[in-house]
């Protein structure tokens, strides 16, 4: 028997020699979604999201990820490389004692989630990635159409030292014209500034992005289920991205678009987010029964 939802409570894993914070919520005994959050965010972009899976029932383990947590945030480019960042995922799987589990990502914590139920599909039982395309959908729409052209931060982060400098700054320029750039709500404007201005944070968070130019094995084909949720108004991902998703699973798969909606869906429209994923589990666990 599923024991009652518990409020959340900060606990710790540890991987690679480095220390992670991790929210879980949600009754302990439930069923484990790892959520992986995305730049420049923290765990807490799940708070509208974990009490909805929490009170169905889920176990949700929210991590603070590498760079983000305050004892996890090497200085080497290469220890961000996918890799790297979903061997964290397995890691706190293993120490949550979940021989299998489902997984949640937005933004860069989405690229991470396809890397992972790409690589392990024996421990994911099923991936819901938000805004962020199969690393493979991306690469293809970045040859064509303008999805190059609006990863132009990308670029800009792979100049040596000076975009963390930028974006500790009081009211920085740089921050703000990203903020703009995905239309960011007023209240996550001034977290990821607070967030951005701890100047290891910022090397760290950067360093994800400075990490994509390091070979690495690439993100395969996906084996098990699904659910790819993309915004029409987010305008760091084209739809002809998002529309290329599908090709790169070979499992049950669902393609969701949430109308009117801009980058930060979890912050925004975290119940659709949440009923979606409901949805998408309850379907799989309908086929396994």
């Amino acid at each position: 028997m599923i024991e009652p939802a518990r409020p959340a409570r900060m606990t710790q894993f540890q991987n690679d020699g480095l220390v992670f914070d991790v929210r879980d919520e949600g009754p302990s005994n439930g069923p484990v979604v790892i959520a992986l959050h995305g730049f420049p965010q923290t765990s807490a972009s799940w708070r509208g999201v974990a009490p909805l899976l929490a009170s169905a029932g889920y176990r949700v383990l929210a991590p603070d990820q590498r760079g983000y947590s305050p004892q996890a945030r090497p200085k080497a480019v290469k220890s961000y490389v996918l890799d790297k960042l979903a061997a964290d995922v397995v890691a706190l799987a293993d120490q949550a004692g979940a021989e299998r589990f489902d997984l949640l990502g937005h933004d860069w914590g989405a690229a991470v989630a396809w890397h992972v139920a790409a690589n392990h599909p024996r421990r994911v039982r099923a991936v819901t990635a938000l805004s962020v395309p199969h690393p493979r959908a991306f690469t293809a729409a970045m040859a064509r159409g303008t999805q190059l052209l609006r990863s132009w931060y990308m670029l800009f982060f792979q100049i040596p030292w000076l975009p963390e400098r930028l974006a500790r700054k009081e009211n920085s320029l740089l921050l703000t014209a990203l903020q703009r750039y995905v239309s960011t709500p007023e209240p996550l404007r001034a977290q990821m500034s607070d967030l951005m201005r701890d100047p290891r944070t910022a090397r760290g968070a950067i360093n994800w992005y400075r990490a994509m130019r390091y070979p690495a094995r690439p993100t395969g084909r996906v084996a098990v289920p699904a659910l790819f949720v993309w915004s029409d108004k987010d305008n760091a991902i084209t739809r002809k991205a998002a529309e290329l998703c599908g090709d790169h699973v070979d499992a049950p798969y669902r393609f969701e678009t949430i109308a009117g909606a801009g980058h930060w869906i979890p912050h925004e429209h975290a119940e659709q987010v949440a009923g979606l994923m409901l949805e998408h589990l309850a379907a799989r666990a309908a086929e396994r029964s």
